[in-house]
């Protein structure tokens, strides 16, 4: 009979989640991994599989709270382009927040892995897929109530609004403050 856990997997996965969004996933050494999760060497490949494995799990994890996030945020009442820019408010505020200056594991593992890495790849696309469809339904509900022209193509306008996320996020690494962020949200939505 083995040895029961001492250590609980779901947040192994939340600490391993906070390792590769400060350290990338290169940099991430297999040792440095039991060290900041205190675990075992064993305990890493029996539970998880390696470390790949858990950066896979990490990652949906992040994908999970990203969603789950940017949704609560988007589904809220009032008009339209109010909870467009608030959303963009929080994104620009949070990343902002981060004294380390992470970014968004999401786009570190896009820009680590690129295209080599066909499971990042899905995974990337994937949520970008959700945002920019969360992003055209709240579009499409904003050129019914008359808010936004309805001659504009929704599609491009999410797709737009995905682009100008992931820019900041981007930018919001080197920023020193909010102002660039800003004046990006305030001309964004004023080109809705």
């Amino acid at each position: 009979m083995g040895r029961p856990k001492q250590f609980d997997p779901d947040t192994a996965v939340e600490q391993a989640m906070q390792v590769f969004w400060r350290q990338g996933y290169a940099a991430t050494t297999p040792q440095y991994l039991v060290d900041a999760l205190g675990i075992g060497k064993g305990s890493l490949y029996n539970t998880f599989g390696g470390k790949r494995q858990l950066f896979d799990l990490a990652l949906r994890r992040y994908l999970d709270l990203q969603n789950s996030a940017l949704a609560e945020l988007l589904e809220g009442s009032g008009p339209v382009k109010e909870r467009l820019r608030d959303a963009l408010y929080f994104v620009a505020q949070t990343d902002l927040a981060d004294l380390d200056r992470r970014g968004c594991l999401v786009l570190n593992a896009a820009m680590e892995f690129g295209r080599t890495d066909e499971s990042v790849t899905a995974e990337v696309q994937g949520m970008f897929d959700r945002m920019e469809g969360a992003f055209r339904a709240l579009v499409e509900e904003g050129q019914r109530a008359g808010e936004i022209d309805p001659g504009r193509d929704a599609k491009a306008l999410a797709g737009l609004l995905l682009n100008t996320i992931n820019g900041m996020k981007l930018a919001a690494r080197v920023e020193s403050g909010p102002d660039r962020l800003l004046r990006v949200i305030d001309a964004t939505i004023d080109l809705l």
